[in-house]
């Protein structure tokens, strides 16, 4: 009968420097933009696309809206004769209501703007 043997024991190995910094070799977005890479000038023209695009879209809607007050005159007549307060009602529009739009759109755009700023540098940011 043989006997068993003995089970080896186990020895653990570590590292002397254990609290020395790892170094890590990830290149993150804000890096491949910075030493203006493929891949960086990929991130900025998205960047720049996406604030065009969303330019376009506020200077469309704010001209449809502002463009179709003279379509609004030419086709009802009767805007053109009505008053408000004495006033004619294209002096009204053209010159209160005007200003309103003006300030909404800016508003959507600049909202707008930070959103995709902020999204782009989380996106960028990441490892």
């Amino acid at each position: 009968m043989t006997t068993p043997e003995p089970t080896p024991r186990r020895v653990r190995v570590t590292s002397p420097r254990t609290s020395a910094a790892r170094r890590t070799t990830a290149h993150t977005g804000t890096r491949e933009i910075d030493e203006q890479t493929r891949v960086g000038e990929v991130y900025m023209s998205s960047l720049i696309q996406s604030q065009l695009r969303l330019a376009l879209a506020v200077v469309a809607c704010a001209a449809v809206v502002l463009g179709g007050l003279p379509l609004l005159f030419l086709l009802i007549p009767a805007t053109r004769t009505f008053a408000i307060f004495g006033v004619p009602l294209p002096w009204v529009l053209l010159g209160v209501a005007v200003y309103p739009v003006v300030y909404v759109a800016a508003r959507i755009y600049v909202r707008q703007a930070e959103r995709i700023e902020t999204e782009f540098t989380e996106f960028v940011g990441r490892k």
